[in-house]
């Protein structure tokens, strides 16, 4: 990594508890799973596919919400890991005429409690559909099956030459049928899209058992209703997915990073914004991390960022295919940044270098993890213009309530990852962290942002969506759901029903 030596030129949300009347899901009267239900199971998809122990149950009824964030324990009654389409039909009509709840599961890596068993019966896990079916270069697809590590989705593309755009933090471990289920954003979004963007087609079993496909290898399809993205993002409430198309993209043939410190992240901030509408510059990618992400990530991994010590940090990707047109560019965006307050421009132009960066990007929420066991990590999103504002809500809200934050995202598409941190002797700890909840999502919904921008609802947010969403929405929704799942057995306890 070098510096790049230029002279620059000098409603509100209630105290209640989501307001909404009882969900159609609670008190509904589903089957146990009992010893025969699981020796069914077993005759469905092999005894090697049922897991009915304590300790099997324990690790798929959780996903990164730690634990101690419920009221109450999730405990799936059994987990199965189906292999094919067909082993899925099976268990799904099977479930749905004995009214046993399924709750989809991919890797586990989701942070919103959407693969949480809310109502116990099965867990459905996805580790074993796990194959890259095709590559076609020609129509430039890839087709995989759910339980696809992102990252090898990626990594199969790019020996053809080919991008995948889908870039969560996770990709590493996160399933390409969580991000499909959750419409992951990450770190490309600005230029790309979120996950929902490179989705062509769906393999899709309905809660009867029925298998359909939604969508296909091409980029025009205005025959019907537009199912495949209907069920991008809607959690596993509607369908479960059993094989996805995705688009892919020429790669480009040169990647560089810009490692940017600031004095603070209102300097940060607003320099992000002016690289789009003063600089008439699209990165790849703009990701902020604010003073005590950085502290807590070098600490976490034991390193040090150059200028670790500043306000807040800027990481900007540019891509292009001539080197000589992104030196332009990345010396075009380093003078932006100067005369908006950049304290220094460091240039990542090699893959050592770049993939520094990115680690300690991509660590930094397990720093909070592994440091603090009492947290709550929120996902709103604001338009851009609005984040400077946000952001100084979220200090003053801190302040207040003598609360620590790390906060760091997405600031180009204005998705922000807040992090509430309570101390180890913190009393009362919950009732302080629902209360600072409260108060973000009052100024972030003022502001014109949303509950979410790519982590889901889930079981975290549900009793606020109702604050977000008018009840004609919210019964449109239902009525979605009730067409899709009459008997509500898939995901049941998640968005609004």
């Amino acid at each position: 990594m070098h510096v790049l030596h230029r002279d620059a030129p000098s409603a509100g949300i209630g105290n209640d508890s989501g307001g909404q009347a009882p969900q159609a899901w609670e008190g509904m009267n589903y089957a146990p799973v009992t010893p025969e239900v699981t020796t069914a199971l077993e005759a469905l998809l092999g005894s090697r596919n049922v897991a009915a122990d304590l300790e099997k149950r324990e690790a798929y009824s959780y996903d990164e919400v730690a634990k101690q964030f419920w009221e109450e324990p999730h405990l799936a009654e059994v987990v199965v890991f189906p292999e094919t389409t067909e082993q899925v039909s099976a268990l799904l009509a099977f479930a749905n005429e004995r009214h046993i709840p399924v709750t989809p599961r991919g890797a586990g890596t989701g942070l919103s409690g959407g693969a949480v068993p809310a109502c116990g019966g099965i867990v459905l896990s996805f580790e074993r559909m796990n194959r890259i079916l095709e590559v076609d270069t020609e129509n430039l697809t890839i087709t995989v099956e759910p339980g696809v590590v992102t990252a090898d989705i990626s990594k199969a593309a790019a020996r053809e030459g080919l991008l995948y755009a889908g870039d969560p933090c996770s990709g590493d471990a996160s399933f390409i049928g969580g991000n499909v289920a959750e419409n992951a954003g990450g770190n490309k979004v600005i230029k790309y899209g979120p996950t929902g963007a490179s989705v062509l087609a769906l393999e899709a079993v309905l809660a009867d058992g029925s298998i359909t496909w939604f969508g296909g290898k091409r980029r025009k399809d205005v025959t019907g209703y537009d199912f495949a993205h209907l069920l991008v993002g809607s959690e596993g409430t509607l369908a479960v997915i059993t094989k996805i198309v995705l688009k892919l993209l020429p790669l480009p043939a040169r990647v560089v990073d810009l490692l940017v410190p600031f004095p603070d992240t209102e300097s940060a901030v607003t320099c992000a914004s002016k690289i789009m509408t003063e600089g008439k510059i699209l990165p790849a990618s703009v990701e902020l991390m604010d003073h005590r992400s950085i502290s807590l990530t070098e600490r976490f991994l034991n390193t040090r960022l150059p200028g670790g010590d500043a306000g807040a940090h800027l990481i900007i990707q540019l891509e292009g295919n001539s080197a000589e047109l992104l030196a332009d560019e990345y010396e075009r965006v380093g003078d932006l940044c100067r005369k908006w307050g950049a304290l220094e421009v460091f240039v990542a132009d090699n893959r050592n270098s770049r993939d520094k960066l990115w680690k300690a990007r991509k660590s930094i929420a397990e720093a909070v993890i592994a440091f603090y066991s009492k947290y709550s990590k929120e996902d709103v999103v604001v338009p851009t213009s609005a984040v400077p504002e946000l952001l100084k809500a979220l200090g003053d809200l801190c302040e207040r309530r003598g609360l620590e934050t790390v906060t760091f995202g997405h600031v180009g598409d204005g998705n922000m990852h807040v992090n509430l941190l309570f101390g180890e002797d913190r009393q009362n700890w919950k009732e302080t962290m629902e209360e600072a909840r409260r108060e973000l999502y009052t100024v972030t919904q003022q502001l014109g942002g949303t509950l979410s921008g790519e982590h889901g609802i889930g079981l975290k947010r549900k009793k606020y969506v109702s604050h977000f969403l008018d009840e004609a929405q919210i019964a449109l929704m239902k009525r979605v759901k009730l067409a899709f799942d009459p008997k509500g057995i898939l995901n049941p306890g998640k968005l609004v029903v």
